[in-house]
């Protein structure tokens, strides 16, 4: 079994414990599920320049605790304070060490979108995350059929939230209907084997619609990465790994942000 069927075999595990524990109705009283959402999408759309998606994200399966003295909520003022287009707060427990009460802690304060990045699968983990503060949630293709991908989108709408929809292999490409979902991240990261690639996001972006809009994730750190996504059509990177171990937050997100606005390639 791979790395990801065995995460979704948890997932399934998870969500027939949410469906004890909750139903559609009690999420609707929850605090944030008839709140306005911030489109994700316009926030990362800036023409010439790069957006940045800054992540939360204690620990991953090959890394390990990436930040001791983990803090979810000063991590997020930092990131707010420095101005980046968008937060991603990664809630699955099991191998990243989230918690979905770090999206609700960070939804109290938010000034910006707040991605829900987990393994979603069902629409209960979807009326969760609308209860809990996120702006938009994350669907993996690999992780998904064609029709789950169009059934927990229009779930998502419903609700009022947007779907980066993820893929690291253009084999998945067949189950997109690009009308529906043209929020595109492109993993850098193969979930099957964790290896990084940075030229997956060079490959792939090439076969995506001009009106797509385009967020590659995973294994990017220095300015000559930044330089290299410059040359695509992305219109935003999602970083969590590299701030995380910086010794100084907010030196290194202001740095980030620098090199994403420079004109220099």
């Amino acid at each position: 079994m791979n790395f990801l069927n065995k995460i979704l075999e948890v997932k399934k595990e998870e969500v027939t414990k949410l469906k004890q524990r909750f139903t559609y109705s009690s999420f609707m009283d929850e605090e944030f599920f008839n709140t306005k959402t911030i489109s994700l999408s316009k926030s990362i759309n800036k023409p010439g320049n790069l957006s940045l998606i800054a992540e939360i994200k204690k620990a991953s399966p090959s890394k390990g605790i990436l930040i001791e003295n983990f803090d979810h909520i000063n991590i997020a003022s930092i990131y707010m304070e420095c101005s980046v287009q968008a937060i991603s707060i990664l809630t699955d427990n099991n191998f990243f060490k989230g918690h979905i009460n770090f999206l609700k802690d960070i939804a109290r304060i938010k000034t910006v979108p707040l991605l829900r990045k987990d393994f979603i699968i069902d629409e209960f983990q979807i009326y969760e995350a609308k209860a809990s503060g996120a702006d938009a949630i994350l669907l993996i293709a690999e992780a998904l059929s064609k029709n789950q991908i169009d059934n927990l989108t229009s779930a998502a709408v419903e609700c009022g939230m947007e779907v980066l929809l993820e893929l690291h292999s253009t084999s998945q490409l067949d189950k997109i209907d690009f009308n529906k979902n043209n929020l595109i991240g492109i993993n850098n990261r193969n979930l099957e084997t964790f290896d990084v690639d940075l030229s997956t996001t060079l490959t792939i972006s090439k076969h995506l619609p001009e009106y797509a809009t385009i967020v590659s994730e995973s294994g990017i750190h220095t300015k000559e990465d930044i330089n290299k996504i410059k040359q695509t059509k992305v219109n935003a990177v999602l970083v969590g790994e590299h701030f995380m171990k910086s010794n100084n937050i907010k030196e290194s997100v202001k740095e980030f942000i620098k090199n994403c606005n420079s004109k220099e390639t």
